[in-house]
This record gives structure tokens, sequence and C-alpha cells, in this order.
């Protein structure tokens, strides 16, 4: 007999979208103030322009992500029963755009603001979806043959980077 896996025992990934809404809190509503801050003192005019940069840059990402994912996307690492193999448009450079996008803009605001504890909260956030695509890409593999030959092809979260 084949026990019915729930929603609690994470069966989906569940686990990992209430840990991903905690630090989406965290970072909006956490501390924004740290002793390291005085260490930026005179590099906001200096930062301020690569950091709009990064963050228009992270938005794009993000945007043509949601665009190119379509009906396909899902808060859980499981792919959806319905969802399709993408890997046109941004998906063709990045296999995680929206994490990534996410990931600079968080960094990138941190770099804006002077503040240590976003650059923190950008670390953070890089090993949390580092965690969350091995799941997912597990799972992306058993629904889609064709996505080891993708993993080789494209990098994860930075165009020819990584």
């Amino acid at each position: 007999m084949t026990k019915k896996k729930v929603w609690w025992r994470g069966a989906k990934g569940e686990w990992y979208v209430v840990v991903q809404f905690i630090l989406f809190g965290i970072i909006a509503f956490g501390p924004r103030i740290s002793s390291l801050d005085v260490l930026w003192d005179g590099l906001e005019p200096i930062l301020f322009y690569p950091s709009l940069i990064i963050i228009s840059f992270a938005s794009i990402i993000v945007v043509l992500g949601l665009i190119h994912l379509g009906g396909n996307l899902s808060v859980f690492p499981h792919p959806l029963e319905s969802a399709k193999f993408v890997d046109k448009g941004i998906y063709g450079l990045i296999r995680h755009p929206i994490y990534s996008g996410i990931i600079l803009l968080v960094t990138g605001y941190g770099l804006l603001t002077g503040n240590t504890l976003m650059l923190i909260y950008g670390i953070l956030v890089f090993i949390f979806f580092e965690f969350k695509t091995k799941r997912e890409e597990k799972y992306l593999c058993r629904k889609f043959p064709e996505y080891r030959d993708y993993q080789k092809r494209v990098k994860k979260l930075l165009p020819f980077i990584y």
C-alpha cells in the first residue's frame, strides 16, 4: 500500500516556500541599521549609478523570467503537472532568471542605500536559492529528460559565469 503524500510533509517542496517567504519578510520588514554602515560613508555617490544599473538589470531579468515562464510559474520547487519545458528567451541565458533577479535586486538595493544588512540578506537569499534550485532541478530532470542537456548548456544563476 502506497502512502498518500500530504502537503505538510513537503511533497512539492512546501518548506522551501515557507522559508522563502520568511526571508522576503526579513528583507521587507527586518532590521535595516548596522554598526557597519559607517563603512559606506562617502561611497554613496560612487555607488549610486552602478546600483541603479544593477537594480534595472535585475528588474528586467525578473520580468522576462515571468513572461517566458508564463503558465508554468509556481512558487513550489516541484513543477506543475501541466508544465512545459522552457529554454527560450531569458531561459536560454539563465536557468533560474527570477531567482537571479531577486538576488541582484536585494544586492543592488544594499549597495544603493549603503546598507550592510541588506547585502547580508542578499548573501542569505543566494544561499537559499542555491539549495532550492538543487531540489527544483531534481524534479525538473525527472519531468523533462532534456533538462540534463539544458543544465550543461546554460548557467544556473549568472549568464556565462555560474
